[in-house]
């Protein structure tokens, strides 16, 4: 008998090796609020989620933030002290079909008396049909709803959804936070690197923060793969460079979507740069967009409104270097387009500003929504014909060559809106002598 099992044992062949561990960052996920770090504005003493979790209350909650800043740590922090069933879900991989069976399993723990917590990541991703899926449930209490978001809830979640939940916005860690989880780490014996003996160049901590971008899974990911990647010396420790680390590191994807709120944040930083007359602010949020991969036509088409919407008459030649640079940009494409239009960024933060032009139409528009189609004063009327010349067309009008300056005294405008003043050229560049001509023409009509 004892044969036949060395036999049945040598003919399964070997145990297999346990599985590998999870990832670092998995591993130092905080267990409590007394473990977490940073996010003080909601989950410091007397805050908003400290007082949740003590009083085991469940709200629904969208929590919105960038990647990183602890949303699933929260969640499932949230859902352990309340004794809750804790379902994990991602918008990415599931559907309605899986959306209705999360609620059948939610509406039979709930006859156990037991509550039931689902998470969804990424919930921005599901569309209408999928989010609707959930109204009835977070409105009966059959589960509470946390989802978390990179996104702009305001634009991503159903109005009826967001409604029944309660908005939570997540910060960027700060570096001090990220130093210290790091730290946390490489001192934990039991699930960080402590067992690891490890000898840290002077600079090395402080690299990983600083190209972490607020981001702790970034930070804890970056320190693990340094380890990974230095073998042990003679001494069974782990000498991790600078290098190492550069190495580990890599270089992280900027935050930037280019159809998302990042996108609309940027661009605004860039344009408001450049009105305010600033080259370098505007030249690093156009390297933030060029280097997140932005279509860098997009990027040309918004100078060239900005060359007529905030320059304009002050210096008439903006304008033409923008459109230049748009038609360079096309026919150079990237990598080499950033010149042209890092030229073009710099020239028009550079230049005198006027938006006279920009502000007065919207005045014109104005006058044209609030009175119509006011019939055009018969002076400046085409008379083509001999009925409309006999009806007066044209009869009046002044040819402006003929005078001085080729400056007429004549009005132009409907007799309702005479003499209005809609364009008021500044003193600043070019415009300026526009400015001086017109205040020629006001006297020589007077």
């Amino acid at each position: 008998m004892e044969l036949f099992d060395l036999e049945e044992k040598d003919a399964k062949g070997p145990p297999p090796p346990p599985p590998p561990p999870p990832p670092l960052a998995d591993r130092m996920r905080p267990r409590g609020l007394d473990e977490f770090v940073g996010q003080d504005h909601i989950v410091g003493e007397g805050k908003l989620l400290r007082r949740i979790v003590k009083k085991g209350e469940l709200p629904s909650l969208i929590l919105w933030g960038p990647p990183g800043s602890g949303k699933t740590t929260l969640a499932r922090i949230i859902a352990g002290a309340s004794g809750s069933r804790f379902v994990e879900f991602s918008a990415v991989l599931s559907g309605v079909k899986e959306i209705r069976e999360v609620m059948k399993g939610a509406a039979a723990s709930r006859a156990r008396g037991e509550k039931t917590v689902l998470f969804v990541d990424e919930i921005h991703r599901f569309n209408k049909a999928q989010q609707d899926a959930f109204l009835h449930s977070v409105e009966d209490g059959t589960l509470t709803l946390i989802g978390a978001t990179t996104e702009n809830p305001s634009f991503e979640v159903n109005a009826p959804l967001l409604s029944r939940c309660r908005v939570l916005v997540l910060e960027n860690l700060s570096e001090d936070s990220l130093k210290g989880i790091l730290e946390k780490a490489l001192g934990d014996v039991e699930r960080g690197l402590g067992s690891l003996p490890a000898r840290m160049d002077p600079g090395v901590l402080d690299f990983i923060v600083a190209n972490s971008h607020g981001d702790a899974r970034s930070a804890l990911n970056c320190l693990e793969a340094s380890f990974m990647i230095t073998g042990p010396e003679k001494d069974g420790s782990r000498h991790i460079t600078l290098e190492t680390a550069v190495e580990a590191m890599q270089k992280k994807a900027l935050l930037y979507d280019k159809t998302g709120e990042e996108h609309y944040n940027v661009i605004s930083a860039f344009i408001k740069s450049m009105r305010a007359t600033d080259p370098d602010a505007a030249l690093y949020w156009l390297a933030r967009m060029i280097e997140a991969g932005e279509d860098p036509l997009f990027i040309a088409r918004r100078m060239v409104i900005f060359a007529s919407e905030d320059i304009g008459n002050a210096d008439p030649g903006a304008i033409r270097v923008a459109v230049a640079v748009k038609d360079a940009v096309d026919f150079v494409g990237m990598p080499e387009g950033w010149i042209p239009l890092a030229q073009c960024a710099t020239y028009l933060a550079s230049a005198p500003k006027s938006n006279a032009s920009y502000v007065a139409y919207l005045s014109a528009k104005e006058d044209v929504r609030k009175y119509g189609a006011l019939p055009v004063p018969l002076h400046v009327r085409n008379a083509p014909t001999r009925l409309m010349k006999g009806l007066g067309y044209g009869k009046g009008y002044k040819y402006p060559h003929n005078f001085k300056d080729a400056l007429a005294s004549q009005e132009c405008l409907p007799e309702k809106l005479k003499e209005r003043t809609y364009y008021r050229p500044t003193e600043r560049g070019f415009e300026k002598n526009i400015s001086e001509m017109l205040k020629r023409k006001k006297e020589r009509k007077k």
